[in-house]
Order: C-alpha cells, then sequence, then structure tokens
C-alpha cells in the first residue's frame, strides 16, 4: 500500500506534554462497527465482560538518553548525545549518537550531565563499532547491575521526540512515563496503553472478572522511526526483543477456548502476541502488520493516538479498517483529544 494513504494532519497543540491526572481520567474513544462512543478509561469496565483477559506489556524504561563529550582526541571534547536502545551482553550496548561525525570507532566518550554524577566515579565507554544512521556499538567501564546503576544515576528518560522538542525532560517524567507494571528493564519507550492503568481500575476489572497476564517486549527506538519509503513493502521494520512464557500462553490459550476475549494492552502487547501465536516465545520479532493482515491471537486492542504515516498507524488501521480509523481521528482531533504517549486511548473492536 502507498504510505500516503496513512497520512493525516494533526494540529500540534493536540500532542500532549504531560499525562492526564489521575492517569485512568484520560478520555477513551470506542471505535466499533456501529460507530464512534466517546468514554473515559474508568468506563472500561462496562466495555469488557467476565472471562476477558487484559495483556499487558510489563516493559520497564531505563533512563537511556545519555548526554557525554568525547575525550582524548585532538584536543578538544565535543558534547555527544547518546541514546541506547539495545543490550548486548553485560558492558556492551547498542545505541545512536549525534552528531555521528564526532565519533569514530576506538574513541571514548564520558557521560554525566550537569547535575547527574555517577557515585562510582566516571561512566566512560569506548565506541566499539560504527554503523549506519548514527548507529554505534558502545563498550562501557562497568558490567551487569554497576553499569545498570550508573546508567540510571547519569541518564534520563528518553522522551519521544515530539514532547522533548516542546520541554525538557524532568525528575516527574520518571514516574509519569512508566506504566504501574513495569517490572523488566530494557525498553526505551513506554508501552504507553498500560500508563492509563491504576490500582483503583485494576481492582474493579477483577471484581467483574476481567483477568490479566503479562508479557515483556523491550521497546525498541524504531518506534519513533518515520517511514521513509513511498510504499509499505518496501519498509524494513525495526526488531524488538521480546517474551511470552509458556504458562501465559496456555492460560490465554484457556480462556480464549472458554469463550474470553484477548484483550492487547497496548500495540506492543499486540505485536508479540502475533508473533508467538499464542505459544511459548522468546526472541526478537520484526512484525510488520499493515491492513491485509490477519489476526490470530487478539481480540480487541487498546492503544493511544499515533503518528501520521507511521507503522502504528498502520497497525490499527490493519486491525479496525482503515477508512474507520481515518474516521475515528478525525473525530478525535474535532473532540479535542489528546494525541500520542502522554495523549488519550481507543478502544479498537476489529474489521469484520
Amino acid at each position: 500500500m502507498r504510505v500516503s494513504e496513512f497520512d493525516f494532519v494533526l494540529p500540534p497543540g493536540r500532542i500532549a506534554l504531560r499525562p492526564a491526572s489521575p492517569r485512568d481520567s484520560a478520555r477513551l474513544l470506542v471505535v466499533r462497527q456501529g460507530g464512534l462512543q466517546d468514554q473515559t478509561v474508568r468506563d472500561l469496565p462496562s466495555l469488557l465482560r467476565r472471562g476477558d483477559v487484559l495483556v499487558f506489556n510489563n516493559t520497564k524504561v531505563i533512563p537511556a538518553a545519555l548526554s557525554g563529550h568525547r575525550v582524548g582526541r585532538g584536543g578538544t571534547s565535543p558534547k555527544i548525545e547518546v541514546l541506547l536502545h539495545m543490550r548486548l551482553d553485560g558492558s556492551r550496548w547498542k545505541a545512536f549518537a549525534k552528531p555521528a561525525k564526532k565519533l569514530q570507532t576506538g574513541d571514548r566518550i564520558r557521560f554525566g550531565a550537569e547535575g547527574r554524577v555517577c557515585l562510582l566515579g566516571d561512566l566512560n565507554a569506548t565506541v566499539e563499532a560504527k554503523g549506519e544512521s548514527g548507529e554505534f556499538t558502545l563498550a562501557f567501564d562497568f558490567h551487569g547491575v554497576v553499569l545498570d546503576g550508573a546508567i540510571a544515576a547519569v541518564g534520563e528518560m528518553p522522551l519521544p521526540p515530539y514532547i522533548a522538542g516542546k520541554r525538557p525532560t524532568d525528575e516527574r517524567d520518571r514516574s509519569d512515563y512508566q506504566t504501574m507494571f513495569a517490572a523488566e528493564e530494557g525498553a526505551i519507550a513506554a508501552p504507553t496503553a498500560g500508563l492509563h492503568f491504576t490500582p483503583g481500575l485494576m481492582k474493579v476489572l477483577q471484581n467483574i472478572g476481567v483477568t490479566t497476564e503479562f508479557v515483556t517486549l523491550h521497546v525498541g527506538a524504531g518506534t519513533f522511526l518515520p517511514v521513509k519509503t513511498e510504499d509499505t513493502r518496501d519498509h524494513k521494520m525495526h526488531s524488538e526483543w521480546g517474551s511470552v512464557d509458556a504458562a501465559t500462553a496456555d492460560r490465554l490459550s484457556a480462556a480464549r477456548a472458554a469463550g474470553g476475549r484477548i484483550v492487547a494492552v497496548g500495540t506492543t502487547s499486540l505485536r508479540l502476541l502475533e508473533s508467538s501465536g499464542l505459544e511459548p516465545f522468546s526472541g526478537a520479532t520484526e512484525i510488520f502488520i499493515t491492513p491485509g493482515y490477519r489476526f490470530r491471537t487478539v481480540d480487541l486492542l487498546m492503544t493511544n493516538f499515533h503518528l501520521p504515516k507511521s507503522t502504528l498507524f498502520m497497525l490499527v488501521s490493519a486491525f479496525a479498517g482503515l477508512e474507520r480509523m481515518r474516521a475515528a481521528y478525525a473525530h478525535a482531533i474535532a473532540a479535542n483529544y489528546r494525541f500520542y504517549s502522554y495523549g488519550d486511548a481507543s478502544l479498537l473492536f476489529p474489521a469484520p
């Protein structure tokens, strides 16, 4: 399909810079065959039924945005901005760095923005390899949990560019940009549909017989990358690591066999479930879902509002129908819904 078919105009004022407070007060646009319905996330229990299963992504965002300086070459120390995006082992990460032209293999980077220091000393890394499009392999001097602690001390939460370009990251983002289910460290972007849930809402859902399962997909930097091709067939999807354990897969299959609906909370949960086929799964997934895809595992999808011409808008269009999603987004814009990571949500029923 032509990528231009997934374009729409979003007024800049519709981009949310902070989440709703409390979280479950966010608006919820219900999109189904009978039309559109304006609700709030707190209304979710009235839209689900006993036996349904909410599937959350329990990944935890790490403070993967690092600021530093190149040291030890040429008498200068240019500023370097780094975004970690995939752990390779205990001390090595793949990362995007800018300005890329200031780095070459063998260079040393010392991290620590003003006001942020590592109690263990300097956090240093060596450029082990240089790839394409500003991607590098960095080998840190620290290892394992020591490295994790150092990154947590000097790093910042990696807010999406459409938020970070409008305001600076602050301490509040360390909690705002994390779901209540965050447990498995490794993501550089939040599974944002899960941001809307609170302990109170979870208790109400439990009381009506809706159950909960967890999978892990470490959201990578590719979630922010634009689609630069003109045809969807020419786009190369980014790879992300995910896991569905055997017990979870068995319970989901049993719930579906008993008539329950699998409700993916977020596109990350959906992509992982579709990659697994409700079988045990551990590894990388590059699944790219566009209209025409036949869904195997998910019955409903709760998700935020996505960017024009993005792989995620293509995914929701595949799930609920392109024309229906165009109408839903036009309604959301006209009705002042808040878009993107800190914005409002939608509950999508599948296209016929």
